[in-house]
C-alpha cells in the first residue's frame, strides 16, 4: 500500500476566506477536499487531479487562517485513497477518494 504525508499551512489570505465568514473565517470543506485530491494524484503519480470521486468525507472541526494541517493518505486494498487531516493533534477531516478509471 502506498502512503503519503504532507503539511499545508493555510494561507491567511486564501481567497476562500472572503465568503467564509467575515467574523470568523473558516476553510470550506471543498478546499480541504481539493488539497487531498491533489496530494492523492501526486502520490499515485497522476499528472492531473481530474476524474477523482469523493466516496466519503467527514468534517469534524473548523479550520481557520494560518493553521498548519497534516494530511495523511494511504491506498486501501480496494484501490481507494483514504485520507485524514489533522490540526494541533486533532482530526479535523477524513474520507476516501476514488481514483479515475484507467483509460
Amino acid at each position: 500500500m502506498d502512503t503519503a504525508e504532507a503539511t499545508w499551512a493555510v494561507p491567511a489570505d486564501h481567497p476562500a476566506f472572503a465568503g467564509h465568514f467575515p467574523v470568523r473565517p473558516i476553510v470550506p470543506g471543498v478546499v480541504l477536499l481539493d488539497h487531498a485530491v491533489l496530494l492523492a494524484a501526486r502520490m499515485r503519480g497522476t499528472p492531473q487531479a481530474t476524474g477523482w470521486q469523493i466516496a466519503q468525507a467527514k468534517f469534524f472541526e473548523p479550520v481557520g487562517p494560518s493553521q498548519a494541517l497534516r494530511f495523511t493518505l494511504r491506498t486501501t486494498p480496494r484501490g481507494t485513497v483514504a485520507f485524514s487531516v489533522r490540526c494541533d493533534g486533532r482530526e479535523v477531516a477524513s474520507g476516501s477518494l476514488v481514483p479515475p478509471a484507467a483509460p
